[in-house]
């Protein structure tokens, strides 16, 4: 066989190789386990695909499902492998199909286990192969039928392929005793696949490697997809491993009394998270920032949990903020995503794509209610948005979050508090004055520099967004019903069209 210059033997698993530091060390023996319908054969054949493109010998040794089962699923992919990878379809031997030729003295499970044994070495010497992949262990540990014998035929195994220069993947559907962990202790390296069903949606997918002697890889549960074309690892997000050099300039939304209460403006690698009542305007403020960016020739991209595309483009259009045009023109990349469908690994990654592929400078997530739902929980939402938040400050994106609290007036509660992750944190508020349903905002957190802790009310309507002065002369305004103190109250002009608009 000749000699392989590579030391890492790459899966062709999209992500998968960034977790396991490069892919598997060469002629070494690895266990892929997991469920049935987790995704073992797919990544399976994906593994000797990849090493069929670098003109290696490729051999899959089958104790489960036939050649034709094995070539269907390959096409389901769209993959058609031909004669490129060696399919080894193991079958009982005739003998021991046939009861004349059965005996008494000594369990079929002894002979079958042999001869089990012999057809893999054979069809070993015959391919020489430099990948091999065995499906499924769980057929050698019937045949074992003890814990003892078992591990000796793992070992056997292990010593013979370790003699050439194979790199082996053995496939476990972990159908007998979850807790046997004899293979785990005997291989260079195992990573195990899980399938979850929530209580909706789509099934979810994530994987862990538990062990991979003498090599660093990362850590941690990460999602993955099974697509057409195979399968898509997220690999987890360390904010840390992430950052570039910038410098940190004040941006302005483009409405200046808007920036006056921010203080001039929100700095450059910063978050900014937009809070009130459904309806009141987060998401208009924060595509300011997107249109401003845009007019300094920079790139945005915006992500809809909540609102269907089309509506929002209209509803935009006509307050003079054309996002189709925006999107037409190569400047803006907005997606509507389907929470019930989508993992949390899966989203970063695409934000991550957007930044690093697309060199989005401003990032608007909208909203953090419809993130929540493609989480497990609020404990792990609060850890993917710090590491996403992390990632996006230190490439020098600006990123909008916004969130809807319960509620209209007076007390409100949010569904999940992220304001101590927000470099800077906008309040907005329905209020009630002379008979007559208000908006008002104001800025109650921002690390990076001074801003205005007055209360301003603002107006949406056709003509765009406006902001007022600060509502000095009333107190109460963000408990929804404010009362006068002042001698007069500095309140904008309500007319008929933008009490429509909201």
């Amino acid at each position: 066989m000749t000699e392989l210059k590579t030391e890492k033997a790459r899966t062709g698993v999209e992500g998968l190789d960034d977790i396991l530091a490069g892919g598997l060390t060469r002629r070494h023996v690895f266990l892929l386990e997991g469920s049935p319908g987790a995704g073992k054969t797919t990544i399976a054949l994906q593994f000797l695909l990849e090493g069929a493109s670098l003109k290696e010998r490729c051999l899959y040794i089958s104790l489960s499902e036939t050649e034709d089962e094995l070539r269907d699923s390959a096409l389901s992919h769209g993959i058609d492998f031909g004669d490129t990878i060696e399919i080894f379809e193991l079958v009982p031997p005739e003998s021991l199909l046939d009861e004349d030729q059965q005996q008494s003295l000594l369990y079929s499970s002894d002979l079958e286990l042999g001869e089990t044994t012999k057809l893999i070495f054979e069809a070993f010497e015959r391919v020489k192969p430099h990948r091999v992949v065995i499906d499924s262990l769980s057929e050698i540990r019937l045949l074992a039928q003890s814990s003892l014998r078992y591990r000796r035929q793992i070992l056997a195994l292990k010593h013979y392929f370790s003699r050439s220069e194979a790199t082996v993947l053995l496939l476990d559907d972990m159908t007998s005793d979850q807790f046997d962990k004899t293979v785990h202790s005997v291989v260079h390296g195992v990573v195990h696949l899980e399938q979850l069903a929530p209580d909706y949606g789509a099934e979810r997918r994530r994987l862990r490697v538990i062990k991979y002697r003498g090599q660093a890889f990362r850590g941690g549960y990460h999602d993955f997809i099974i697509r057409t074309g195979g399968v898509a690892v997220f690999p987890r997000l360390r904010a840390v491993e992430h950052r570039i050099d910038f410098e940190r300039t004040t941006l302005k939304s483009g409405i200046a009394e808007f920036d006056d209460l921010l203080g001039g403006g929100i700095e450059r690698g910063s978050s900014t998270l937009l809070i009130g009542p459904a309806g009141t305007g987060k998401s208009f403020f924060s595509l300011q920032f997107v249109e401003s960016a845009i007019r300094r020739g920079e790139k945005a991209a915006v992500f809809l949990f909540d609102e269907e595309l089309g509506l929002l483009f209209a509803r935009t259009k006509a307050m003079g903020l054309d996002l189709e045009q925006m999107r037409d023109e190569g400047l803006l990349h907005i997606e509507q995503l389907d929470a019930a469908e989508l993992s949390p690994g899966e989203f970063a990654q695409r934000v991550r794509d957007r930044v690093a592929g697309f060199d989005a400078k401003t990032v608007l997530i909208d909203s953090i209610n419809g993130y929540q739902a493609s989480m497990p929980g609020e404990n792990a939402l609060i850890l993917h948005m710090h590491e996403l938040l992390q990632y996006l400050n230190r490439q020098g994106a600006n990123t909008f979050l916004t969130v809807a609290q319960h509620g209209l007036v007076g007390d409100m509660k949010s569904p999940v508090d992220v304001t101590y992750l927000a470099d800077t944190v906008i309040l907005l508020r329905y209020f009630e004055a002379m008979g007559k349903v208000r908006r008002a905002i104001s800025v109650i957190k921002k690390r990076t520099g001074r801003h205005e802790d007055t209360i301003r009310e603002f107006k949406i309507s056709n003509a765009g967004l406006t902001v007022g002065e600060a509502l000095s002369g009333f107190q109460g305004v963000l408990r929804g019903v404010p009362t006068f103190v002042g001698e007069r109250g500095p309140l904008m002009a309500l007319s008929d069209e933008d009490r429509n608009n909201s």
